[in-house]
């Protein structure tokens, strides 16, 4: 497939407007541009892609279940079609290894089957029926039904450390097609290739299947003009978002001073604290320390849930977990970032650390050699009380950079717990000795965190119905809801109650006799 450079609005190709500003995709690895040159979506794309998903939903939102399921599964096919063309590409534009981006490939491809999947279980609508009861006294009841109804169309922002996962024909808009969503993506300008690649592929996809025109649109942009453009737009009705806290913040303010506020799902940042409880620390603190940095410097630490914080009590475990991991640092080599924004960002937060009077240096990486935006792990210790009053030591790194919190008491490790802001994930390690303290902490935890692990580590996030990818402030924008798993399609849905609803009026979902043979709630009882 040769790469165009262009906007895909609704079923079109298009060029962008003469004259218009540009970006090219950089290679990482060498600082090698990549053709071809994508011009930046102007007022005049945004408009013509808005007003397309508008008269789009009309009709996307009433299609039946199975034809939006087949919708989703014809674009994971086209996808895996790519083959090597997309990998290469990815690869050129991240510097990621094939297998990692295979693997990623083959999570985008499993989340939109999943939805399909979603679709024809109908469990989502959550529909409840009360039968009327007009004999009632001394107030009858009308019939009464409830389902969940798609809000509209949705911007969705392609995400920097997922190209595939968290971008295109990631969860966000699989999650929105599914619920009845028009989608209109704003490409990332690290590898708008790629985008443009699973573009096409859903593209393909909704035409085949004979979807309205207007269903998919993908828009490329550099800064903040286009996205702020698509929020304002009075026709989009709810924004996905990975990114930076600055940028999520941005969408909130946007969103929330518009004539009618719509909701923004957006990820922004987390440090991801570790608890290493006394008994499985004693236990086990060489072991802890290696599988720990073995977790923190996967895919150079640029995972959203990588292991940023580690609390423990202190004391001679703690020494030994902190020698052992110090050595795993400086045994690491360098490895590739995904951008130069964020090598720099990495440097500089690295360097608020390393200058910080409250903190020291345990151990770096290696050199960092031949590479363009290398990322040279580091590990850092505090105490409780310097990382209690110092706010600044809670901010995200984004990278292979930890920092190790040392507590004198149990106590203390929840008073560190209560100062945190919220996180997508919290983990503990620990043994049987150790379930009195943990059921202590748990409910703190609960507080903080989306996800709870025990004795594992928060890289790697499984899709499936039970996982919450999500958390309090600044975590995600709205702790309700999940990025990840089959849930995600609630953020995209909102209740409607029908009361004495002509049966010739009512759509299959809520029939007397259930068509679609959906589960339901019936006068109370499932």
């Amino acid at each position: 497939m040769t790469l165009e450079g262009h906007h895909l609005i609704g079923f079109a190709s298009q060029a962008g407007a003469t004259g218009a500003q540009s970006i090219e995709a950089i290679n990482p690895a060498s600082g090698e541009a990549l053709a071809p040159r994508y011009s930046l979506a102007g007022q005049a794309e945004v408009e013509h892609a808005c007003r397309l998903a508008e008269d789009a939903f009309l009709a996307y939102r009433r299609l039946p279940l199975e034809a939006r399921a087949a919708f989703l599964e014809a674009a994971a096919d086209n996808i895996d079609a790519l083959g090597d063309t997309l990998t290469e590409r990815a690869m050129a534009e991240t510097g990621l290894p094939k297998a990692r981006l295979e693997g990623e490939r083959g999570r985008t491809c499993g989340q939109l089957r999943l939805f399909a999947e979603v679709l024809r279980s109908g469990d989502y609508l959550d529909v409840r029926v009360e039968d009327a009861l007009p004999e009632r006294t001394p107030m009858p009841r009308p019939s009464l039904a409830q389902q969940q109804v798609p809000l509209g169309p949705v911007a969705v922002f392609g995400a920097s450390n997922f190209p595939l996962a968290f971008s295109v024909a990631g969860g966000d808009t699989a999650a929105a097609l599914a619920a009845g969503c028009p989608v209109i993506v704003k490409a990332h300008s690290a590898h708008p290739g790629t985008s443009e690649l699973v573009g096409r592929a859903v593209q393909q996809a909704a035409q085949d299947c004979g979807m309205p025109e207007g269903v998919f649109s993908l828009l490329y942009g550099s800064g903040s003009e286009l996205g702020q453009a698509l929020v304002k737009d009075p026709r989009i009705q709810a924004v996905g978002f990975t990114g930076s806290r600055n940028g999520g913040t941005a969408l909130l303010r946007t969103a929330q001073a518009r004539p009618q506020p719509i909701p923004v799902y957006a990820e922004m940042s987390s440090i991801n604290p570790v608890l290493l409880l006394p008994q499985q620390l004693e236990a086990n603190a060489e072991a802890l320390g290696e599988a720990f940095v073995a977790s923190l410097t996967m895919g150079a630490g640029q995972f959203c849930t990588n292991p940023g914080l580690i609390l423990a009590l202190s004391g001679p475990a703690l020494e030994r977990f902190v020698d052992r991991a110090g050595e795993a640092v400086r045994e690491a080599s360098p490895q590739l970032m995904l951008t130069p924004g964020i090598h720099a960002a990495y440097q500089q937060g690295v360097a608020r650390l390393d200058e910080s009077s409250d903190v020291s240096l345990v151990a770096k990486g290696k050199a960092t050699g031949h590479l363009a935006c290398p990322c040279q792990p580091h590990l850092f210790r505090t105490t409780a009380t310097a990382f209690m009053g110092n706010d600044a030591l809670h901010d995200e790194v984004f990278g292979a950079c930890a920092l190790v919190v040392e507590c004198d008491s149990a106590e203390q490790i929840q008073q560190v717990l209560a100062a945190l802001e919220g996180q997508l994930t919290a983990t503990v390690h620990l043994e049987e000795a150790d379930y009195a303290l943990a059921d202590r902490l748990l409910p703190l935890l609960e507080r903080r965190a989306g996800r709870i692990l025990f004795n594992g580590w928060p890289t790697g996030v499984e899709v499936c119905h039970s996982m919450v990818h999500g958390g309090p402030w600044p975590s995600t924008s709205d702790s309700r809801t999940t990025s990840v798993g089959s849930a995600a399609i609630q953020r995209f849905l909102r209740p409607v109650c029908y009361q004495a609803m002509p049966e010739a009026l009512a759509p299959d979902s809520l029939k007397a006799d259930n068509p679609l043979g959906l589960p339901r709630q019936v006068n109370g009882k499932r």
